[in-house]
């Protein structure tokens, strides 16, 4: 790597010797590696999905949940070779796929890895992200992921710029969006409804954002439509990690109002896929999806998506 240009924010740095906007570099960095049970029932099964949590993140969002991960430097390095060694026993483990949360300051470092995987381990890989992503990168990613789980936090460029520091975001999330469906297909579910391949899109709905949330929804289904992606609409928000006085709007959960009014929106312009539980918007951060009639797999064997 010369000048690292994988991500939007096309920092231009060399990252063998300093860092730029994702605080990290070149080599990999690894918070976690382990089962996870607490993503959407088609991603964790019931033997969980193999996480692997990639330390820093092209976005600083303000309420992140995560930021000892995605904001300083946690974890520590890891070879290619080490990587993939963890990868292997989680495969040991049982778990339904590898899932690579948020590794698109590392793709060119992960490109390996994944081959391997692909080679030697076998594992349906499912690339875990904010959707802030270049479709340059994302090419790079064909034939190596299966899943696309990617973010659509906004439609507002203000928002964006006021939230997550990227006004871009809108504009790049779509053109990602469409680069993964292309890539990944319609949505496959195997026959105990585990995804296989295709795109499920999650959105945060977050307080007093209620009609931009309704935005985001317009723009994936001008963008990609309904039928070939899955929706996920989470209500987990806590004001428990935003910087307290600086954003005082955000400074509460969401409303049952708001978030029944985002899932009523989607069941209008006909997406399916998953909503959570009320009880999900906690520190504990203990995600728990229940079916909506229209938010649901359509396809045999997914009954228990649910």
């Amino acid at each position: 790597m010369e000048l690292c240009a994988q991500c939007p924010r096309q920092c231009q740095v060399n990252r063998q010797r300093q860092v730029g906007f994702c605080g990290m570099p070149e080599q990999i960095w690894v918070a976690r590696v382990a089962p996870h049970f607490w993503e959407e029932p088609c991603i964790s099964g019931k033997n969980g999905s193999g996480a692997v949590f990639l330390t820093g993140c092209n976005l600083h969002c303000v309420y992140c949940q995560n930021r000892e991960i995605s904001q300083e430097r946690y974890g520590k390095a890891m070879s290619p070779s080490e990587l993939i060694d963890k990868i292997a026993e989680l495969a040991k483990e049982g778990v339904h796929n590898l899932n690579l949360v948020t590794g698109a300051h590392y793709l060119s470092a992960l490109l390996p890895v994944l081959r391997q995987v692909r080679e030697t381990i076998g594992l349906p890989v499912v690339w875990n992200s904010s959707g802030y992503e270049s479709v340059e990168s994302l090419k790079r990613l064909a034939g190596l992921v299966d899943v696309f789980l990617p973010d659509f936090k906004y439609a507002s460029p203000e928002l964006s710029a006021r939230y997550s520091g990227a006004p871009d975001y809108p504009g790049v999330a779509r053109e990602a969006l469409a680069c993964m469906v292309e890539m990944a297909g319609p949505c496959r579910f195997d026959e105990s409804g585990m995804l296989i391949s295709g795109v499920l899109v999650r959105h945060l709905v977050l307080p007093g954002c209620r009609k931009d949330s309704f935005g985001v929804l317009d723009l994936i289904k001008e963008t990609v439509g309904v039928g070939d992606v899955r929706l996920s609409l989470l209500s987990q928000y806590v004001p428990d990690y935003q910087p307290k006085g600086e954003y005082p709007e955000l400074n509460r959960r969401v409303t049952t109002f708001e978030y029944e009014s985002v899932v009523g929106y989607a069941n209008r312009l006909g997406f399916s896929g998953y909503r959570q539980q009320k009880d999900s918007a906690s520190a504990e951060y203990r995600p728990d999806f229940i079916r909506e009639d229209r938010f649901r797999p359509e396809q045999s064997g997914s009954e228990e998506n649910g």
